[in-house]
């Protein structure tokens, strides 16, 4: 009887692991969003053009000096351009190829998170002379300087957010995938994922990440109004998504916006964001004190127009055409 009640209990036993389920594989994660393949433009693009270098891409304006920071390919490069005239004033070599631009603040530096070369560097103004170069991670996209005065750099291909004090690294924060864009309200610095398509938000006083959201199909990048508002272009799903950072991180709009929404700038002066629509040879600016955010102009651009800067001094737009290296000048 107990072989007999062995046997049966064995059976049992076989018989429980055959029912238990097999946990599934997580479902893959799409690609990331990527701005449209611009088509040739329909209509000749308003005000200036100028040429600045093959391939440019990622721009930013400072109103101290007048200057528009610039990058371009072949060689790698930080241009800076006279914003009254277009001329190129000087070019600046880099140790790799970047996309996005940001200011450490009026005057500079320009925060240059230099790809493939997995360092951030930083480009005086308005010399043009390079004042430090800080290892990251692997592949950093963007930068910004948060309120207390700590750089953060998005190393997209490493999935972790450096932030960076005094030329070093004090702190990597992981749990990301593919981040990509950055931005600052005060010491709360919101960066978007993606790969993972959300918002986290972290803060540079805690060293740690306080919120996480949605933030569409398939966003790319991000930037801060004057009311402490986050708002996220939303490139896969043709929107911009707006959050309010206080008294916690929330969805406040939404805005639809067909045309590939990609490169974002916002000038607090006239408390305008600009967007570029790739899919369409396009920026477009919008009001986002009304909610959701509300269409102000729309102006035609150079082709494949994946960044666009404002001078927030002269309200004068700049915005980079990739395809043939020049860069736009625009008076709204």
């Amino acid at each position: 009887m107990r072989c007999l009640a062995a046997v049966l209990s064995g059976a049992l036993v076989l018989a429980g692991c055959a029912d238990a389920p097999v946990p599934a594989d997580p479902p893959p994660l799409p690609p990331p969003a990527e701005p449209a393949v611009s088509p040739p433009p329909a209509v000749p693009p308003a005000g200036q053009v100028v040429p600045v270098g093959a391939l440019a891409e990622g721009a930013v304006a400072d109103s101290e000096t007048g200057l528009v920071a610039v990058g371009v390919r072949d060689p790698n490069a930080l241009a800076l351009v006279d914003g009254r005239t277009g001329e190129v004033r000087t070019k600046t070599p880099l140790p790799g190829h970047l996309r996005h631009l940001q200011l450490a603040g009026p005057g500079g530096p320009v925060l240059v998170p230099a790809e493939n070369s997995d360092s951030l560097v930083t480009v005086d103004l308005p010399s043009g002379q390079v004042g430090g170069q800080v290892p990251t991670g692997v592949f950093p996209h963007d930068a910004t300087r948060s309120g207390n005065g700590l750089l953060f750099a998005a190393n997209e291909f490493g999935g972790t957010v450096a932030a960076v004090r005094d030329g070093a690294v004090v702190q990597t924060f992981t749990g990301q995938t593919q981040p990509g864009g950055l931005a600052a309200v005060g010491d709360l610095v919101g960066v978007v994922d993606v790969r993972q398509n959300d918002l986290s938000v972290y803060d540079a006083q805690r060293l740690e990440r306080i919120a996480q959201l949605p933030a569409g199909a398939g966003p790319t990048h991000v930037l801060a109004d004057r009311r402490g508002q986050y708002a996220v272009a939303d490139t896969r799903g043709d929107a911009i998504i707006v959050y309010a950072s206080a008294p916690q991180v929330r969805e406040v709009g939404r805005l639809d916006l067909p045309g590939s929404p990609y490169g974002i700038t916002y000038d607090p002066v006239r408390d305008r964001m600009w967007v570029t629509l790739t899919g369409q040879n396009e920026v477009v600016g919008l009001d986002l004190a009304t909610s959701p955010p509300t269409i102000t102009a729309r102006i035609p651009t150079v082709r494949q127009p994946n960044t666009v800067a404002v001078d927030s001094g002269t309200g004068r737009l700049f915005v980079t055409g990739t395809t043939e290296g020049v860069l736009q000048l625009i008076d709204p």
